[in-house]
């Protein structure tokens, strides 16, 4: 849903990063002004790899090289075409593994 009211950013990340966490999404995709708060507030969480997509090209670097689950997009610095390629590219792009397997491995603390 959309709205330019004012909210908070955590409470919408906690809930997608819960949805992941509990195994009912795979992916998920998130919005914020800058992006910078909601994808914080996401990666606190251990199952998330949440990477802040402004380009098509680190959506898809995102998911090759980092296993990215969730893309993080600033609402304000982007279209809606640009928004919508970003998201196709994300949806539809696999994790290589190999060498960023042992490097995604260190992610977690």
């Amino acid at each position: 849903c959309f709205s330019t009211d004012s909210v908070d950013y955590p409470d919408f990340a906690h809930q997608l990063a819960q949805s992941i966490d509990d195994g009912s999404n795979d992916l998920g995709i998130q919005f914020c002004g800058s992006g910078n708060g909601i994808n914080m507030s996401a990666n606190k969480h251990q199952s998330i790899r949440s990477a802040l997509c402004w380009e098509v090209e680190i959506a898809e670097l995102a998911r090759l090289h980092n296993d990215a689950n969730v893309c993080t997009m600033p609402a304000r610095f982007i279209s809606l075409e640009k928004a919508l390629s970003i998201i196709d590219v994300f949806l539809n792009t696999d994790f290589e593994g190999g060498r960023h397997q042992r490097r995604v491995d260190k992610i977690s603390c």
